[in-house]
């Protein structure tokens, strides 16, 4: 049985479909298969058991707002240079920090931004 026609979820968008969204703003994939691939790397046991762990000891509070004088603990590892697909660079320890989740999803976020706009180019 087919579901029932219902607008787009897009705001604003009355194009009726069955689920989700219309053609035009379906969210379109945003990983290529190959960083897919990379990100599976922190599924390894030695990422989960070894160098995450060891790097939340060392520095357990979030290095960026240290910089602004506030202590928060850390919940995520970040890599300062993305590693994009380097397993070197996805190991090493001078790679990593510690960041709280609102300091890892600002700085994700900003790389995010500015890999588009360098697509753009």
């Amino acid at each position: 049985m087919n579901r029932p026609l219902r607008p787009c979820r897009h705001p604003s968008c009355t194009v009726l479909v069955r689920g989700g969204y219309c053609d035009k703003h379906k969210p379109k994939e945003n990983r290529s298969e190959e960083s897919k691939q990379w990100h599976n790397w922190y599924n390894t046991k030695l990422w989960k058991d070894k160098l995450r762990p060891a790097q939340l000891m060392r520095e357990p509070f979030c290095r960026e707002c240290a910089k602004h004088g506030v202590r928060t603990k850390a919940e995520h590892v970040d890599h300062i240079i993305p590693f994009e697909g380097d397993w070197q660079l996805f190991i090493s320890s001078d790679n990593h920090q510690s960041l709280c989740a609102a300091c890892h999803g600002r700085k994700t976020a900003k790389e995010t931004r500015k890999k588009i706009r360098a697509k753009r180019i």
